[in-house]
C-alpha cells in the first residue's frame, strides 16, 4: 500500500471494481427539440427511471465552460502554500480544502468552493433554535485573478440552464413552470471546482465516495477522462457515466426528491479515480434559500398519496452538512430520511 494515509482506504464491501460498466440508457436529452411535450416526457422519463441524465444543446457558450476549466486547472496546478491562503475556516465554509470526508472516508480530491450569490446569507449556527446570521463569502486566489471573471460568467450560464431544468421539472410533475422558481430567491448555490490527482490505489480509494446530494439539482461538467459511477436503480450496479463532448450530466438532488414525493429519486453516485491521468470536474449546486423549508409540495400530495417527509429547514440541514464534511464524526451525516413520515 506504499504511503497512502489509510483515513483514504474505503471498507472493504465499498471499494471499486476495476472492471467498468458502461452506462446503458442513461438518457441523453436535447434541449433544443422544439416540441416541449416530448421533451417534458423525456425529462419526466429520466428523473423517474434513473435520477440522472444527460444534456446536449443546452445553450451555454463552450468557451465559458473552457476558461472555467482553464481557471480550475491554473488553481490546481500552484503549490498547496499557495493553495493554503484561500482555505476555507469554521465559519465561512467556501474556499479551497483537500481533506474532505464522504461517509467518514477521506476523499482522494482538492476542491474550491465558490458561492453565486456573494456573500451569500446563511444561518450562523445548525442549532434549531439560533436564529442568528452570518454570511459566506468567496475567497479569490490573487495568483489567479482570472478565476473570478471566469465564475461571475460560468455562474450567469449555470443560473439560466439551472432555471430552465427545473422548469421541465416542474412540467413533468404536472405543475406550472414557475412553480420552484420562487424558492430560489435568495439562493445558496455555488460551484465547486475538483481535481482528484492520480491515484497510486485506485482499487481501495474513492474520488468522492458514494453519496447522495443533498441539493435540489447538480449540473455536472466532466473532463474527457471520467470516473463518474451511478447506482442503477434496477439492480444496484455501478454504472460509469461516459464523458460527452460538451454535455452536461444533471442529477435530481434529495429536496426534489421531498418536493415530489418520492415520484423522482436522488440516486446514489460515486468518483472512481485512476493511476495514470488527473480528473477535472465542475459541478454546480443548485441550492434554494437558507429560509426554505422543504416539504413535499401540496400538489402532488392527498390522502391516496399522503406527505411523506417532515418539512426540515434547508439551511439548518446545510449548516449541519458543513460542519460534519470537514471532520470525522462519530455519527452518521444527516440525511433526508431522518424527516421521514
Amino acid at each position: 500500500m506504499g504511503q497512502v494515509d489509510p483515513s483514504f482506504i474505503q471498507a472493504v464491501e465499498h471499494r471499486p471494481k476495476l472492471t467498468v460498466i458502461e452506462a446503458q440508457g442513461i438518457p441523453l436529452i436535447d434541449l433544443s427539440t422544439s416540441n416541449i411535450d416530448t421533451l417534458v416526457a423525456e425529462i419526466g422519463g429520466a428523473c423517474e427511471t434513473w435520477g440522472f441524465f444527460q444534456v446536449i444543446n443546452h445553450g451555454v457558450p463552450l468557451e465559458r465552460r473552457l476558461k472555467m476549466e482553464t481557471a480550475a486547472r491554473k488553481f490546481f496546478g500552484q503549490e498547496r502554500e499557495e493553495k493554503m491562503k484561500v482555505r476555507r475556516g469554521g465559519v465561512n465554509p467556501l474556499g479551497y480544502y483537500d481533506t474532505e470526508h464522504t461517509k467518514n472516508v477521506r476523499d482522494w480530491k482538492e476542491v474550491l468552493d465558490l458561492t453565486m450569490e456573494d456573500p451569500t446569507l446563511m444561518w450562523a449556527s445548525h442549532e434549531p433554535d439560533d436564529q442568528e446570521l452570518t454570511e459566506w463569502f468567496n475567497l479569490w486566489p490573487e495568483n489567479v485573478p482570472e478565476i473570478r471573471e471566469a465564475s461571475e460568467e460560468y455562474f450567469e450560464e449555470m443560473q439560466k440552464l439551472g432555471y430552465k431544468l427545473l422548469e421541465l421539472i416542474s412540467l413533468s410533475l404536472g405543475l406550472p413552470a414557475n412553480r420552484l422558481n420562487g424558492y430560489f430567491k435568495d439562493q445558496t448555490s455555488f460551484v465547486r471546482l475538483n481535481h482528484y490527482p492520480p491515484c497510486p490505489v485506485p482499487d481501495l480509494a474513492l474520488g468522492v465516495g458514494r453519496h447522495k446530494d443533498a441539493i435540489s439539482l447538480t449540473i455536472l461538467a466532466q473532463d474527457d477522462v471520467g470516473g463518474l459511477e451511478v447506482k442503477r436503480k434496477t439492480d444496484g450496479e455501478w454504472i460509469r457515466v461516459k464523458p460527452t463532448p460538451n454535455a452536461y450530466i444533471i442529477n435530481v438532488g434529495d429536496i426534489i426528491q421531498v418536493w415530489s414525493n418520492d415520484k423522482y429519486e436522488s440516486v446514489e453516485h460515486r468518483v472512481m479515480v485512476n493511476s495514470e491521468r488527473e480528473r477535472f470536474s465542475i459541478p454546480f449546486f443548485m441550492s434554494p434559500s437558507h429560509y426554505t423549508m422543504v416539504k413535499p409540495l401540496e400538489e402532488l400530495t392527498n390522502d391516496q398519496n399522503p406527505a411523506k417527509y417532515r418539512p426540515y429547514s434547508w439551511g439548518k440541514f446545510l449548516a449541519t452538512r458543513k460542519r460534519s464534511n470537514f471532520m470525522k464524526l462519530n455519527v452518521e451525516n444527516i440525511q433526508i430520511y431522518h424527516f421521514r413520515i
